[in-house]
């Protein structure tokens, strides 16, 4: 019964993916505030497969191309966009900052961790939620998009979802 089970061990099958990581769409929750009635935030869902496992980035990857300032930090890539006068146009999202008495720049994008796990295949699937700030009191317009990237440790490889 053993060597049975051993065996079938051996044979399961893993799935197979592409190297260049993709990600698809799976919705968008939108949260109010039951105080103000405002919906400020609203979580952003989408799934994601690489079939070489180097997606994320571990804590002390820091050094170049990975450092601070360079393209590559991030490697969730989030940018905003206002309907304009019929056109969609990326504008950069901007708030007062108290302690500079300035308005400061603000990001969606983030770094997330490696999300191979540390045995097995490294073909992986799974899916992404991240909560996002949407309400924007210095903005006249109410209608919004994001366009998501992720980067894979090789950079060169991305995959783009509106």
């Amino acid at each position: 019964m053993l060597i049975f089970f051993a065996f079938m061990a051996s044979c399961r099958k893993f799935e197979d993916f592409p190297v260049i990581p993709e990600i698809a769409y799976q919705g968008f929750l939108l949260e109010n505030n039951m105080e103000t009635g405002i919906t400020e935030r609203g979580v952003l869902i989408f799934s994601y497969q690489d079939g070489d496992g180097n997606l994320g980035l571990a804590k002390n990857d820091t050094l170049p191309p990975f450092n601070y300032g360079s393209p590559y930090y991030y490697n969730l890539i989030i940018d905003y966009y206002e309907m304009r006068n019929g056109e969609f146009v990326k504008v950069p999202l901007v708030f007062w900052n108290n302690e500079t008495q300035e308005y400061d720049t603000l990001t969606f994008n983030s770094r997330f961790p490696i999300l191979t796990p540390p045995t097995g295949n490294l073909a992986i699937k799974g899916i992404f939620q991240d909560t996002l700030f949407l309400y924007n009191p210095l903005s006249k317009f109410d209608t919004i998009k994001f366009s998501v990237y992720i980067y894979d440790r090789d950079r060169s490889q991305q995959k783009q979802h509106h």
